[in-house]
């Protein structure tokens, strides 16, 4: 009896493992991104002094607005009609709270307007620790250097230079088409969400919206030694969560059991130590499945049989963190602790934030509910800053989606084109009230150095990153 009981579960081994292997060969890429291969001919030149003098404004944008200088503000928003003329000759403008600028460029028809978004205001700088100046516009070896100039105003330069271009070409969208720019997003401003009640206001339903994002990167994805072009078709939400707890304060060389600060300790080891449940949501499955097929075969054996081996992520973002994990799951990263003022007082109160990186899957309620029940502590309050929900999750099976992958793939030659999760925020996830066609994607090929270096110092863009954001802009555009 044992010997047919051995011989079925080799049986099932067998077939366990032909399945995975025969699922495995049989997951290849897909071809289903159009590629053109007309030569776009600009003024490349043009491209790079727009965005030159763009940076040279110090438009740095403050949570407290008397350490901001709107003179700089205003003196970019007065440059514009000189750098892009021909768009302020066809397109009208609105101007709202927020430094927000809408520009309409009308179409032959209206009833499928599109988007293209950008923000032109800054995070500060420690101009000490640079090595060119952030405003001055260097340009020194084939880079442009400067505060901005990847974050992120090299769409807004890229979207209205190709705009001007094809004004002068004498072409006219088929639809309508809106450039939304914000001044102050980097401090979650109401610039965008001023347009976007204007849009709803109005009745106006963006049929395509293009903004900061995903770019065309290398080295992200296990198994993948291709470039990557990367649309967001989600991006996760944030909750800032504040731990804070009392005591009787009282001087250090008396301490009892349990100080403010070591209760504060054990809530953030429970948290650490108990992270979110993974959940594989739409955007991160349609990734899986793109970039998969291009991955080694170790990796098509994970990814094509994600049935069986989902743990496999699971375990490896539980021991690693990083880029996968967090596509996968809320992230909890504990950023800031405060206690006494004096290193022999015992706090008389203690707090800790964490800043929650929210999957698709869950809500700010949902990760409340998680945290407290994770902590378990009476003796810790919970409470919350800032927050806002995951954003709506964007169709990629219609038009919408193929113009923007097209544009991608036949810009950035070779690239694979794949939608992902952004799990950072942008502007864009207000525009989910009014459509579900949004999609996120910075047009432009970042190396891993390149992005180390947004928000950070020495911020920088190859020359040929900005022309060929142009040329992004001049494919997307003449679909629309």
């Amino acid at each position: 009896m044992w010997d047919y009981v051995l011989y079925a579960i080799i049986v099932l081994i067998v077939i366990f493992l032909a399945i995975i292997i025969i699922r495995a060969i049989s997951f290849k890429p897909k071809n289903d991104v159009v590629i053109n291969d007309d030569v776009i001919e600009f003024d490349g030149d043009k491209a790079v002094y727009n965005l030159q003098q763009l940076v040279k404004c110090k438009t740095i944008s403050y949570k407290d607005s008397s350490l901001e200088d709107e003179k700089e503000f205003e003196k970019l928003v007065n440059l514009l009609p000189e750098l892009y003329p021909n768009v302020f000759k066809v397109c009208s403008l609105k101007k709202f709270d927020g430094r927000a600028l809408l520009f309409k460029w009308e179409g032959k028809k209206h009833d499928k307007p599109s988007v293209m978004m950008s923000h032109y205001d800054v995070v500060p700088v420690s101009e000490e620790l640079w090595v060119e100046p952030p405003f001055a516009g260097v340009i020194k070896d084939g880079v442009l250097w400067g505060r901005g100039t990847l974050d992120t105003k090299v769409t807004l330069n890229g979207a209205l230079t190709a705009a001007n271009h094809l004004i002068e070409k004498g072409f006219v969208p088929e639809n309508d088409v809106y450039f939304a720019f914000s001044g102050s997003e980097e401090i979650n401003g109401v610039g965008a969400k001023n347009i976007v009640d204007y849009f709803e206001q109005n009745g106006i339903a963006p049929e395509l919206v293009v903004d900061e994002g995903g770019a065309v990167v290398s080295n992200v994805f296990p198994g993948v030694k291709s470039a990557c072009g990367l649309i967001g078709i989600a991006e996760k939400g944030m909750v800032d969560v504040v731990y804070k707890t009392k005591s009787n304060g009282g001087h250090a060389s008396a301490p009892k059991p349990k100080t403010p600060v070591g209760t504060l300790s054990k809530a953030c080891v429970k948290m650490e130590k108990h992270p979110f449940k993974m959940h594989v949501t739409k955007p991160v499955q349609e990734m899986f499945d793109t970039l998969g097929r291009h991955s080694s075969f170790l990796y098509k054996l994970i990814f094509a049989n994600m049935w069986c081996f989902s743990w496999v992520i699971d375990l490896l973002g539980k021991l690693q963190g990083g880029e996968i994990n967090a596509l996968v799951r809320t992230t909890v990263a504990f950023t800031q602790m405060r206690g006494s003022s004096a290193s022999n007082v015992i706090p008389p109160e203690a707090e800790m934030v964490s800043n929650i990186r929210i999957n698709p899957h869950d809500t700010v309620d949902s990760v409340i509910d998680y945290v407290k029940k994770t902590v378990g502590d009476d003796k810790v309050e919970i409470s919350k800053l800032m927050s806002y929900n995951p954003s709506r999750i964007s169709q990629t099976d219609c038009k919408s989606y193929n113009k923007v992958a097209s544009a991608v793939a036949s810009t950035y030659k070779g690239a694979i084109v794949s939608p992902y999760l952004m799990v950072q925020c942008s502007d864009s996830r207000h525009y989910g009230r009014i459509s579900d066609k949004v999609y996120r994607f910075s047009a432009s090929d970042f190396t891993a150095e390149e992005r180390s270096t947004i928000h950070g110092n020495n911020e920088r863009i190859r020359l040929e990153t900005i022309k060929s954001a142009t040329e992004f802009y001049i494919r997307l555009l003449k679909s629309c």
